[in-house]
């Protein structure tokens, strides 16, 4: 008995305790609030109207930036009355908008300043800010540049990317766009941890070198070179960079340029923050004559010539499907090309990432056979092995046993990534899948009726077949030892 009664007494005591605490909560809560109702009444204070239209009807842009600002204040959620949006561009991006007559406090160099939403009668709202009239001087203008650059940063990570792409020149709409919906981050491709750090901090301290850039004098660009074979991710990077900047793609198709007056207009068509991808440069720039003299020229004049100081901000990517050997020199000048990434073919590390990533492995009792294969000079792309993963997602064990066969028949055919030449663009300016794929040519073998079956054998990726409407179409890599078996009986097809 003594010891319930004890008991019921620790409890009451415990209640008694949570009470008082509760109560000097409330009670520290209601003094903070009377003293700044005091403050308020004893300062100085002074307030700046910010309309939501000027004079002329059209969008007061400081009104946009300051309600994005107020918005992604922290008070604006512990406020009792609080509008909440979807920003309608991707998924789980909520923000909080101000009610009427609510206040919303904010701090910025030791100032306190207040936001209220002032709706008004015929239909004009307005935000109002105040602060102290001694603080003026000292805070108004830095705390505007301030309130400016975070809106425009919340603003870019709320907008649509959107892809573009160039119509032929005759077209008028040389640029015509679509939503971007590449699903690419940083974080999902496989490639080298370090390398991923080292380009976030890249193009991060990109986005704040406004100031740096214009001290140094220099147009405010920076310049990538992705190169590697098909398949080892290089438009998943750039589909990542652009999710990491928020900017906009502009895809330049170089087979629809007509010469460097048509690259330059579509140059200045392009708009600040952009991302501006240029595909199969190697290609484009292959070959000799007068013809690749007059592109090397237009390319090295769109890289940095005075056309590409039309837009701040910008990026520019171009990759190459071979060896950046094959440029010419003058493209490879720093200045010109800022940033070059190699894209190797998959080795076991990359391997077991994308285990990772598809089919949720950490390790597995086969990873000893894939390593060896790897060590016994097998290649095979990123691409390749995803979509193996991919095809037998329900069953991890019989998705490693096809990258281990796939293995061994690529050590058996041989890797000819490190055989391939870049061909002439004119022979490959159509981005088509199947150009994609080949490489346009391997190891300086064409796919004609004429290769030989022992050429056959050496091939890996792809090879032709003749069907019965003459038309070209690639047989996977599963099929090439058969197709090669076929052709020596049947050489009479090719």
């Amino acid at each position: 008995m003594a010891s319930l009664l004890s008991a019921v007494i620790g409890m009451a005591g415990g209640l008694l305790l949570l009470r008082t605490v509760l109560s000097l909560k409330s009670l520290l809560y209601l003094i903070g609030r009377c003293w700044r109702w005091l403050e308020e009444r004893t300062q100085a204070y002074q307030s700046f109207k910010v309309p939501r239209s000027g004079e002329s009807t059209s969008e007061n842009p400081l009104y946009r930036k300051a309600a994005a600002y107020v918005s992604s204040l922290p008070t604006v959620e512990d406020s009792d009355h609080t509008a909440l949006f979807s920003s309608g561009v991707r998924t789980n991006d909520f923000f909080a908008q101000l009610d009427a007559g609510q206040i919303v406090h904010d701090s910025f160099l030791g100032a306190r300043l207040t936001w209220t939403f002032v709706p008004s009668a015929d239909g004009e709202p307005c935000l109002v800010l105040r602060l102290r009239r001694q603080d003026r001087h000292r805070v108004l203008r830095p705390y505007l540049q301030h309130v400016e650059t975070v809106a425009e940063e919340i603003e870019l990570r709320r907008k649509e990317i959107r892809l573009y792409t160039n119509a032929a020149g005759d077209d008028r709409r040389r640029w015509r766009s679509a939503p971007m919906t590449h699903p690419s981050t940083l974080e999902t491709l496989a490639i080298d941890p370090d390398l991923k750090t080292r380009v976030k901090v890249d193009l991060e301290s990109f986005l704040k070198g406004r100031n740096y850039y214009l001290r140094l004098g220099r147009v405010w660009k920076r310049s990538y070179l992705l190169y590697g074979p098909p398949g080892t991710g290089k438009s998943s990077f750039v589909a990542a960079m652009a999710r990491l900047l928020c900017y906009d793609v502009y895809d330049l198709d170089l087979s629809r340029v007509s010469d460097g007056a048509d690259l330059r207009s579509l140059l200045l068509d392009t708009t600040p923050r952009s991302l501006i991808l240029v595909e199969d440069l190697d290609r484009y720039l292959a070959g000799g004559g007068v013809e690749a003299a007059s592109r090397l020229s237009a390319m090295l004049n769109f890289m940095d010539g005075i056309f590409s100081c039309c837009g701040e901000e910008r990026v520019m990517v171009f990759t190459a499907s071979g060896g950046k050997e094959s440029l010419d020199p003058a493209v490879l000048r720093p200045g010109r090309l800022d940033v070059q990434i190699h894209f190797p073919l998959c080795d076991f590390s990359a391997f077991k990432t994308l285990a990772s990533s598809y089919l949720g492995l950490k390790d597995h009792k086969l990873y000893p056979q894939v390593e060896e294969g790897f060590q016994n000079g097998a290649k095979l792309s990123p691409a390749e092995i995803g979509e193996i993963m991919i095809a037998h997602r329900g069953s991890p064990s019989r998705a490693l046993k096809s990258v281990i066969n796939a293995l061994h028949r690529s050590a058996s055919f041989g890797s000819p990534v490190d055989k391939t030449i870049s061909p002439s663009f004119s022979a490959c300016n159509r981005r088509s899948p199947e150009a994609e794929e080949a490489g346009c040519a391997v190891g300086g073998i064409g796919f004609g009726r004429e290769a030989t079956v022992r050429e056959l054998r050496k091939l890996y990726g792809f090879i032709r077949m003749r069907s019965g409407s003459k038309k070209e179409r690639l047989m996977p890599v599963e099929a090439a030892g058969d197709a090669a078996a076929a052709a020596a009986n049947h050489s009479a097809e090719w």
